[in-house]
């Protein structure tokens, strides 16, 4: 089959890089593969598999080169979207969607007709609310937030929810959506879960790559954005409780840094904290750790989880909103901690004790590339 994969940009993120893992996915298991980003900058991310055909449409681009473009654009950002704040892709959206859906014809009239065509996330394809096809998959990639007045949500989801196949990361994200669509009367044409799919053998042989700046000292590793939602305040707080042999090493960025690196001098643990940045190639880190530890508020699988497995790191979270529950089954329930100090610090505390920890296939196998491919191609699609 021909399929695309439409992300909003390649930059390094955990969104982006499910969209580059199911685009290489796709080409992995025989068929013709696209992945269109929608930002030319930055471009972290690239397909592993050489099959892969990369497109760019810069949406931004294309708004302001079109007729209407410019007025369209102008009189959002200074009029409408600040009466309506967050509003921007409802005025710009019903544009966008008729020239994404040109820029798709005119690779169709080269390549030939695409089987589907999937989006990757609300962030990518609220944009284009206007495009709408029967060959659309459109994945939700985390619970949905109720941030603004109830009646300017239920017009939002309107617009990106309704009469689509939608496709849910996980359980969790599904509860959400079922939820928000009760409250706003929205009716999907379907409704499912399609789990990320995790790309083992390409992570392990990342893995393998040496890296001169890994810690010499066993540590424990969290690899997150360093923004509220990723909970690096409670990880900090839950480590100085639990006062482990290892160290913490924390990867990522983020607008959070410098009130972590102050919360950790004040916890009378910064030597034993470090925090080493962005990495272009966290899996070393992640195969060198002794443990890794996800304690977010909320996420939609959290692909980190399974990234670490494939790393062969035993891992452990904390309960959280979203779907952490559907990568914690069976024998992995175990190290599901509750979301406060306490339970993060003894829940860390058990898990080192049990180690070395053996990271079993079975962990891994909803998360294999076929099983994922076959169940975005499958013909049936369950009705809402």
């Amino acid at each position: 089959m021909r399929t695309l994969v439409i992300v909003h940009s390649l930059k390094m993120g955990g969104m982006e890089r499910v969209a580059v893992n199911l685009a290489d996915a796709f080409a992995e298991e025989g068929h013709e593969s696209h992945l269109m980003a929608c930002r030319n900058r930055p471009n972290d991310l690239q397909p592993a598999q050489p099959g892969v055909i990369l497109h760019h449409f810069d949406q931004l681009q294309a708004l302001l080169k079109s007729v209407i473009g410019i007025p369209v654009f102008l009189l959002s950002r200074l009029l409408l979207g600040v009466l309506l704040p967050k509003s921007h892709f409802l005025w710009v959206g019903w544009l966008l969607g008729w020239l994404l859906k040109g820029r798709i014809r005119r690779i169709e009239k080269r390549y030939g007709r695409f089987d589907r065509i999937i989006f990757r996330g609300l962030g990518t394809y609220k944009y284009f609310w206007s495009f709408r096809d029967d060959r659309n998959i459109y994945v939700l990639e985390n619970v949905i937030h109720h941030d603004r007045p109830a009646w300017q949500k239920r017009l939002e989801w309107k617009r990106v929810f309704d009469r689509r196949h939608l496709v849910c990361v996980s359980s969790g994200v599904q509860a959400s959506a079922e939820d928000a669509f009760a409250q706003g009367r929205i009716r999907p044409l379907s409704l499912r879960v399609v789990t990320n799919p995790c790309p083992t053998g390409a992570i392990r042989k990342l893995a393998r790559q040496e890296d001169p700046d890994l810690p010499q000292r066993p540590y424990i590793l969290n690899v997150a954005r360093l923004v509220p939602q990723k909970g690096q305040d409670l990880l900090l707080d839950a480590y100085a409780l639990a006062q482990p042999e290892q160290d913490l090493v924390i990867v990522g960025e983020g607008e959070r840094q410098s009130a972590l690196e102050t919360r950790a001098q004040e916890l009378g643990i910064a030597d034993r904290v470090l925090f080493a940045g962005k990495r272009a190639n966290p899996y070393p880190w992640m195969r060198q750790a002794d443990l890794f530890v996800l304690a977010s508020e909320y996420e939609g699988l959290g692909i980190v989880l399974t990234e670490a497995l494939a790393c062969g790191t035993p891992i452990l979270s904390v309960e959280s909103r979203g779907g952490v529950t559907d990568v914690f089954r069976g024998d992995l329930a175990q190290y599901l901690t509750p979301r406060t100090p306490r339970g993060l610090a003894e829940g860390m505390t058990r898990a080192l004790a049990q180690l070395p920890i053996e990271v079993k296939p079975e962990w891994l196998a909803p998360f294999n590339s076929d099983t994922v491919v076959a169940q975005f191609l499958g013909q049936d699609r369950d009705p809402a």
